[in-house]
C-alpha cells in the first residue's frame, strides 16, 4: 500500500509488543494508527478539547479510538485500499475535525488529524477531488490570482438564490456567509526591512494568506506592537530563488486539509527556505495564525522536507508566545495603557490549545494595566477551517458553536471578545457577532500614543 505522508518517525513504534495489534498493511502509517491503547479517554466527560464531533453526537465512531477502530480494520484487509472507502469509516474520518487536540490529550499522542491527510489523501487517489476541496485547497492561488472574486463572493452572500446556487453545486451551507477577501491585502512593503538599532532580537514576521487577504488590519497591529517594543521587524517574503517569487508564501495548510499532499509540500517547501534564510540571520520567527504555527512545528515534518524543516519548525513561534517569553526574560517593554468598557472574553483556537499557548496569551494579556479577561470555557467553535461552511457539516457546526461559546458571548453583550483563530472569528460572526479580534488589535488598541515613538 503507498502511503503519501512520510511516517517514518512511527517506524519503531509498538515493535517488540505482542500487543501493539499493528494492522498488516500500511507500513510505518499503521504504526502510526497503532499507537492508540483503547484507554477511551477520548470518550471521557471533561474539558478536554479533543474528539468535538463525539461530544456533540456520544457516536464512539466519531472519537479517536473509535477511528482508531475502524482504520484498523480496514488496514487488516485483504485489499486495504478498498477497505478504505468503506463508508463508515468515510463517514467517522470526514467528522474528524482536525482539532489536534488527542495530539496533546491522548496518552500516547494519536495524531489523528495528520492520520486524515493521509485518509484523505488515499481518497482522492482513489476517488479523485471534489469541486468544492479544489476550490477550498486552492485559497492560496486564488486569492492571488484572481482578486475579482471577492466581488462575487460578497454578492454571493447578499443573493439568497446565488447562495442556494452554491449550495447546490459546491454543497456551501446557504445558510452561512463566506469570508470575503479584503478590498486592499497586507502588503510586504509595509514593513521595509530596517536596521537593527537595539539590543533586542530581531523579528521576522510570517503574514499567512489568511491574515494578508482577509483580515490585513491584524498584520498591521502587530507591527505596530512589535515596533512599539522597539523590535526590528522584517515580513518573511520568498527567497531570492523562490520561482514563484511574485506570489506571497503560504504553508500549505489548505492543500494539507483537503489530501493533496504534493501542493502541501510545495507550499512548505518554499515557506522553509525563507524562515530558514532569516533564521541563520539570527532573527526570530514568528506567525500570527495558530494553524499555520503548528503546520510548521507539527504537520511539515511528516512532507519528507529532511532537515530543513525540523530545524525551522523547532524555532517558529505564535505571537503570543514570543511576547510571552520575551516577558519571562525582562525584555518587552511595551507602552500599555488601561483600556476603557467591560473585561475581555478569550477564545482559545484548538491549536494554540494543543500546543499550550493558552498559558502565553494569559501572560501577555496580564501585561495591560487594570484589564480584567476570562478564558471562555469551551472547546471547538465548529468551524474548523471549511467543516462550518459546508451543508452537510453546518449542523453540527452550529451544534458545537452552542456548547459554551455563543451562549457566553450573548450572556456578555458588552464585554471584548478576542478569538486569535481566523475560523473561530468567522464561526463568531456567522453568528451574529462582529466582536472578535486578534490579542494583536487588543493590544494595538492598548498602545499608550504618547509614549510610542
Amino acid at each position: 500500500m503507498k502511503t503519501y505522508l512520510d511516517w517514518s518517525a512511527y517506524k519503531d513504534a509498538g515493535m517488540g509488543d505482542a500487543y501493539a495489534d499493528i494492522p498488516r498493511h500500511g507500513g510505518d502509517f499503521a504504526k502510526a494508527v497503532a499507537v492508540c491503547i483503547n484507554s477511551r479517554q477520548c470518550e471521557a466527560d471533561g474539558k478536554q478539547v479533543m474528539c468535538p464531533s463525539f461530544k456533540i453526537s456520544g457516536n464512539p465512531n466519531l472519537s479517536t479510538g473509535g477511528r482508531v477502530r475502524l482504520l484498523k480494520s480496514a488496514l487488516s484487509q485483504d485489499i486495504a485500499e478498498q477497505a478504505l472507502a468503506d463508508p463508515l469509516l468515510g463517514e467517522a474520518m470526514d467528522l474528524c475535525l482536525a482539532c489536534k487536540g488527542c495530539k496533546r490529550e491522548c496518552e500516547n499522542n494519536v495524531d489523528m488529524a495528520l492520520i486524515k491527510s493521509e485518509f484523505l489523501a488515499q481518497r482522492a487517489a482513489r476517488d479523485g477531488l471534489s469541486r468544492r476541496s479544489r476550490l477550498f485547497a486552492s485559497t492560496p492561488q486564488w486569492l492571488f490570482e484572481r482578486r475579482w472574486l471577492r466581488h462575487l463572493i460578497a454578492w454571493r452572500n447578499q443573493q439568497p438564490w446565488l447562495a442556494k446556487a452554491t449550495e447546490r453545486w459546491l454543497g456551501l451551507s446557504a445558510a452561512r456567509a463566506l469570508p470575503v477577501p479584503s478590498a486592499e491585502p497586507f502588503s510586504d512593503c509595509a514593513a521595509a526591512k530596517a536596521v537593527n538599532q537595539s539590543e533586542l532580537p530581531e523579528v521576522a514576521l510570517v503574514v499567512d494568506t489568511f491574515t494578508r487577504y482577509y483580515e490585513p488590519a491584524i498584520a498591521q497591529a502587530a507591527l505596530r506592537v512589535l515596533r512599539a517594543g522597539g523590535y526590528s521587524v522584517t515580513i518573511v517574503s520568498p527567497a531570492d530563488d523562490d520561482a514563484q517569487s511574485k506570489r506571497p508564501l503560504c504553508c500549505g495548510r489548505t492543500y494539507l486539509a483537503q489530501g493533496m499532499i504534493d501542493k502541501a509540500r510545495t507550499e512548505a517547501q518554499r515557506l522553509l527556505a525563507a524562515l530558514d534564510e532569516h533564521a541563520a540571520a539570527g532573527r526570530l520567527l514568528v506567525g500570527l495564525e495558530a494553524s499555520c504555527v503548528l503546520g510548521l512545528r507539527d504537520d511539515a515534518q511528516a512532507l519528507g522536507l529532511g532537515e530543513i524543516a525540523a530545524r525551522v519548525g523547532k524555532q517558529v513561534l505564535l505571537f503570543e508566545e514570543f511576547l510571552a517569553k520575551e516577558s519571562m526574560a525582562k525584555r518587552l517593554r511595551l507602552p500599555l495603557k488601561a483600556i476603557s468598557g467591560e473585561r475581555t472574553l478569550i477564545h482559545g483556537h484548538c491549536h494554540q490549545k494543543a500546543v499550550g499557548a493558552m498559558k502565553s496569551v494569559r501572560r501577555v494579556l496580564k501585561l495591560i494595566p487594570d484589564h480584567e479577561f476570562t478564558m471562555i470555557e469551551s472547546g471547538c467553535c465548529g468551524m474548523a477551517g471549511t467543516f462550518g461552511l459546508e451543508s452537510e457539516h453546518v449542523d453540527m457546526a452550529d451544534a458545537l458553536a452552542e456548547q459554551g461559546l455563543m451562549p457566553t458571548l450573548r450572556d456578555n453583550p458588552q464585554a471584548r471578545v478576542v478569538a486569535n483563530g481566523f475560523s473561530c472569528r468567522q464561526q463568531i460572526r456567522n453568528h451574529g457577532d462582529a466582536r472578535p479580534k486578534h490579542l494583536a488589535e487588543l493590544l494595538d488598541e492598548a498602545l499608550d500614543a504618547t509614549q510610542v515613538g
